[in-house]
């Protein structure tokens, strides 16, 4: 059985990521890019679907011990565990070399005192633990066949197969280092070339420190902004700028339940605001590499833009379900692919034309391009924003007039005309003014609840909805404004869990709710950042931090976060790690440090 959400680290090579698990099992792995089929999938099934175990032997492979010890390297993306034994204390360093050439996970183990048995039982299943490969040994080397994929298996321990699994076992002791890599290549070219463990670490080390010393954030949450960075880093597809929403498939938002999607794809909205969180820390390559990435993604039919893409930039992401996997704790279907592609979202042409607009505020090199798209967006908008659309949610059930889309209409419209107010753009600035305030006067009138004092989800309706914590974020309302203190204290009554965590929405338990889904969920953990944003922004700077770090104490102990938190289960659920949470942790920590909201 896979381990709980938060028990597992996060280890990649910035084209497709691995988690590992505290007793040293690495449940999840796809090669060789965040959306292929995975070798490992163990964490949506069971050990049958696939996994690779190294630690301390013990009498039971179906109990292994969990790490006494763990954390990442200093500012890196290396973790080391360490278990404490009866016969001594032994490490296994596990990371993934920035690619140069074959996808490689590396695990070194070493000793550090006594001698302490150990064992490596691989058991490799392609096609989402569905293909059993045919595994055999290659001039010296283990290598696992099957289709297109073959995975090579080097160490300098002996090596035996039982049940369908790879085992090695030995014993180290102190100064004893022990190294175990698995190698992706297609399988009819030729073998990769033989790892070397020790200069890869070497490596790695000095790529994570390299690329760590650009952050310009030095406040007193420091520690958490630059492991948010290093994972949003890390869920970057390098050879295109891409930015996947996370790593994994179907984790659930609601364990047991069918809230099960795939997220390894590049959402216009997250790799947007990861993108301004990135440019506000000092990374401004990441934002070049990924305007050039949405350039091409949208490149000859910007009128047809889409709310997600592969991480190449492929449009057709159809949804299929694998009913060979059990899924996460029984939470099934288990989802590859995602519907929602062809969604009609209105708000994701707010978030890249606010994405731009600071890229182009910040510096960034003006692309000609970039401005024409921005341009063509607005000329969409203009014909199709009083439509209504699935929303920021991706609800499946029928369409609405959202406020938050027509509040992210009248952003890519404001963040457009002063684009060609600073002289970078042409466009038809009257018209386009008098548009902005078409739409600002709309949502007013149209979505605005006079006898609550408060915004509501969609126009007509009596639901609120946490997006509409982005109203000041935007400068569509400014902070002071009765309406947005409205909004605020009504979202706090309404849609707070008891520990007073946010709520995207209200769902109806086994009736089909605004969303068209069955099940409750947890609390958005985004949409509690933005909270504690807006309450930072309206003076209540100490309610907002006590907020912040209630939600740092939800971080697992390597400061990783998932889409969501059940108040129930006190446990994190969806996805992981998500995007979604790790940046507006950044922009929270960056506001409050701002204005001097914290303690100690």
């Amino acid at each position: 059985m896979a381990g709980r959400i938060e028990d597992y680290a996060l280890i990649g090579d910035m084209q497709t990521a691995a988690l590992v698990c505290r007793d040293g099992t690495v449940d999840w792995l796809c090669l060789p890019r965040f959306d292929s089929h995975s070798i490992f999938a163990g964490l949506l099934g069971t050990e049958e679907h696939g996994f690779w175990r190294l630690g301390p032997a013990h009498a039971s492979d179906a109990e292994p011990p969990a790490a006494a010890r763990r954390g990442y390297r200093g500012d890196s993306l290396i973790l080391e565990s360490e278990w404490d034994t009866p016969r001594g204390t032994v490490r296994v360093t596990d990371f993934m070399p920035p690619r140069e050439g074959a996808p490689q996970l590396i695990r070194i183990v070493e000793g550090v005192t006594g001698r302490v048995p150990m064992r490596s039982a691989l058991r490799m299943r392609f096609s989402y633990g569905r293909v059993v490969p045919w595994v055999h040994r290659h001039d010296g080397r283990t290598v696992a066949v099957a289709g297109p994929d073959s995975v090579w298996y080097d160490t300098e321990c002996e090596t035996y197969g039982k049940g369908l699994t790879t085992y090695s076992d030995f014993t180290v002791a102190p100064g004893d280092r022990i190294a175990f890599t698995i190698s992706w290549e297609p399988s009819h070219k030729q073998p990769p070339a033989l790892p070397e463990p020790e200069q890869s670490l070497q490596a790695t080390e000095d790529f994570w420190r390299e690329w760590v010393e650009h952050c310009t954030y030095h406040g007193p949450y420091r520690e958490a902004v630059i492991r948010s960075l290093i994972t949003l880093k890390a869920l970057t597809y390098a050879p295109t700028g891409g930015i996947v929403a996370a790593p994994t498939t179907s984790l659930p938002e609601d364990i047991g339940g069918v809230r099960n999607w795939d997220y390894r794809y590049t959402w216009l909205r997250d790799a947007a605001i990861t993108l301004t969180s990135l440019l506000r820390t000092g990374y401004r390559e990441e934002a070049r590499a990924w305007r050039e990435w949405l350039l091409r993604a949208v490149a000859g039919d910007p009128d047809n833009l889409q709310i997600m893409y592969g991480i190449a930039g492929e449009r057709e992401l159809g949804e299929a379900e694998l009913d060979w996997l059990p899924g996460y704790e029984n939470s099934a279907p288990v989802r590859v692919g995602n519907g929602a592609a062809h969604q009609l979202q209105l708000d994701v042409y707010g978030e890249v034309t606010e994405a731009l607009h600071l890229a182009h505020m910040t510096g960034l090199a003006r692309n000609d391009y970039a401005s024409l798209l921005q341009l063509k967006l607005i000329r969409y908008l203009e014909k199709h924003w009083q439509e209504p659309d699935e929303g920021i949610w991706e609800v499946r059930g029928p369409r609405r007039h959202f406020v938050h889309s027509k509040v992210m209409a009248w952003v890519a419209v404001d963040r457009t005309i002063k684009l060609i107010e600073s002289g970078d753009a042409d466009g038809p600035l009257e018209r386009w003014r008098e548009l902005r305030d078409d739409i600002h006067r709309d949502v007013c009138e149209k979505g605005y609840d006079k006898e609550r004092n408060t915004f509501t989800q969609s126009y007509g309706s009596k639901e609120l909805d946490a997006s509409l914590l982005l109203i000041p974020q935007m400068g569509f309302l400014p902070p002071d404004d009765k309406r947005v203190i409205g909004t605020i204290e009504a979202i706090q009554r309404e849609l707070s869990t008891p520990d007073g965590f946010i709520l995207r929405y209200p769902t109806e338990g086994e009736s089909e709710g605004v969303d068209g889904l069955p099940g409750d969920e947890g609390a958005f953990l985004a949409c509690s950042f933005w909270m504690a944003d807006d309450l930072a922004m309206i003076g209540r700077v100490d309610e907002a931090r006590k907020l912040f770090e209630k939600l740092l104490s939800l971080r697992n102990d390597l400061g990783l976060l998932a889409e969501e938190w059940d108040p129930r289960r006190q446990r994190q659920v969806g996805n992981f790690p998500q995007a979604f949470s790790h940046v507006p942790l950044i922009d929270t920590a960056l506001r409050l440090t701002a204005s001097g909201a914290y303690g100690g």
